[in-house]
């Protein structure tokens, strides 16, 4: 047991380690999330639009490789899951050649080989995937729904939260701001998302009309 650690640790596969570790702690805290009625997936499925064009190279980049549009949550576990492996492997067959390679080498090695590996894995899983029960949806959808303020009140200040149902009846908790001629609109108070920022919401009390007949967090909106 200690050789298998003492390997493991080893500097030349140490970013291997780091990166498996990192899939244990995220899905430790998704199950965790979940126990307490949140999703870790969700969470970072609203913060972060891969399903549209952006201005950003990065996540343009990231939605070539994430070809399926898989939630982030899984594409972040086949990222780090195929870049350990990949690692390990390096490692293993340079030390039966010759011996292990400086750690910077083989990562670069690691990261050329995982990019097609999960191009072609998150194709494949978001094919299983029901599409009417992902969170993959553009931030943009949620303008012109209605939700309720659950840490409030939102002002002109810092954002407060609101939960929000999509199309497909997932909901989703994002940062909002009162609209600049609105007043304050405490916790509870149902509201229409007329705007965003980035990030960011700007939300209006919803009329009458908007209202669903029994609002409450559980139910699609």
């Amino acid at each position: 047991m200690s050789a298998l650690l003492e390997h493991v640790m080893s500097p030349e596969v140490r970013p291997f380690a780091i990166a498996a570790a990192m899939i244990l702690i995220v899905g430790s805290i998704e199950v965790v999330s979940m126990l307490v009625g949140a999703s870790l997936s969700e969470m970072l499925g609203t913060n972060i639009d891969f399903g549209h064009p952006s201005d950003n190279g990065v996540i343009n980049a990231i939605s070539w490789i994430n070809v399926g549009g898989v939630p982030l949550l899984i594409f972040l576990l086949l990222a780090l899951g195929a870049f350990s492996i990949t690692g390990f492997l390096i490692q293993d067959i340079a030390r039966m050649i010759a011996g292990p390679l400086p750690a910077t080498l083989a990562s670069v090695g690691a990261v050329a080989v995982s990019v097609p590996l999960v191009r072609a894995a998150s194709g494949a899983i978001a094919r299983i995937i029901p599409r009417d029960e992902s969170y993959v949806v553009g931030l943009g959808d949620l303008v012109g729904r209605v939700g309720e303020v659950v840490i409030g009140p939102l002002d002109q200040g810092p954002p407060g939260r609101v939960s929000v149902a999509d199309i497909h009846g997932n909901r989703h908790f994002v940062w909002a701001v009162a609209a600049p001629a609105s007043g304050p609109l405490p916790q509870g108070t149902l509201v229409l998302l007329v705007d965003r920022a980035g990030t960011r919401f700007v939300a209006v009390k919803a009329d009458d009309e908007l209202k669903p007949s029994r609002p409450t967090l559980t139910s699609p909106l």
